[in-house]
């Protein structure tokens, strides 16, 4: 974990960041890549680390489809690096793309701009920086 920032996050992001990470599970697992990185600009296979990918879900306490509707309700105190922060918003980013012919685009691309924008704050922009130049 590099730099990793303590927050809290309420049961409804916790439940959209388990949606992500959802998917990003469901890609990994269809195609059986394991890596880094993802292209979802052109909207190749992903490349992510299952094992980050479901220690990230674990760490965060996603709430499963079967919790009671007080999950939503409960806010938690989570510990992530920028690294995990990065992975999460590299997982919206294909969703996005992955969404665009969808009806409900607009509300993937709201959700998207509203959680990269929780994220991203707890980071300096020196910080993203030096994370995208490694």
């Amino acid at each position: 974990m590099q730099s990793p920032r303590t927050f809290e996050l309420s049961g409804e992001a916790r439940m959209a960041l388990g949606q992500i990470l959802g998917i990003m599970t469901d890609a990994v697992m269809s195609e059986g890549i394991s890596g880094d990185t993802s292209d979802a600009m052109t909207g190749s296979a992903p490349r992510w680390d299952l094992e980050h990918v479901l220690e990230l879900e674990m760490r965060l306490d996603i709430p499963t489809n079967g919790s009671s509707p007080d999950v939503l309700e409960e806010t938690s105190v989570v510990t992530i690096g920028i690294d995990d922060a990065a992975l999460l918003l590299d997982g919206m980013a294909f969703t996005e793309v992955a969404s665009a012919d969808l009806p409900w685009i607009e509300m993937v691309r709201w959700t998207a701009d509203f959680i990269a924008t929780e994220l991203r704050q707890h980071w300096t922009d020196d910080e993203w920086r030096s994370l995208a130049a490694r």
